[in-house]
């Protein structure tokens, strides 16, 4: 058997989980950078997967902290939805995907990994870009590192009107 070596892995298997919600943490701070906000809104922003499942994952998240589109109030969900067209938008412009995976997980059996905040996924996807890797090695490659994309999807929103 051929053994293939993803050594960055091991950082977010390891890696101690925040006690915190980071979606609330976040955004309280004045490090937008280093957090991977790309964009705030007035009831919702736009932050990067820091594991993402293909280059250019986002999520866009309401500030208030609710685990379901049921509670958001009338203008926070028109916010986070023009926010998921906006990343769409930018992602198209900056990355030429060939289409998108978007949905948010509700609950902790759906798989949501911060079940108590509500943010949904945009997943930008291209022709082939699933392999055998993910399924006989347990590996996920990402051919882009994530402050280059951040860069690059930053430009984009700036020059964006929403």
């Amino acid at each position: 058997m051929e053994k293939i070596f993803a050594p960055w892995r091991i950082r977010y298997v390891l890696a101690p989980k925040p006690k915190n919600c980071i979606f609330c943490d976040f955004p309280r701070q004045d490090r937008d950078k280093e957090n991977l906000i790309l964009f705030r809104g007035s009831k919702a922003f736009i932050i990067m997967n820091r594991n993402p499942y293909t280059p250019g994952h986002v999520m866009v998240c309401p500030y208030r902290h609710v685990p379901s589109t049921l509670e958001l109030e009338d203008e926070e969900l028109k916010e986070t939805m023009k926010l998921v067209n906006l990343a769409i938008k930018v992602i198209k412009e900056a990355m030429n995907p060939d289409g998108f995976n978007i949905g948010a997980n509700i609950g902790k059996v759906a798989g949501a990994g911060i079940a108590e905040h509500l943010h949904i996924h945009v997943v930008p996807r291209w022709s082939g870009d699933t392999s055998f890797m993910p399924i006989l090695a347990d590996v996920q490659i990402v051919p882009e590192a994530l402050e280059e994309t951040y860069e690059k999807l930053k430009e984009k929103i700036e020059k964006t009107k929403i």
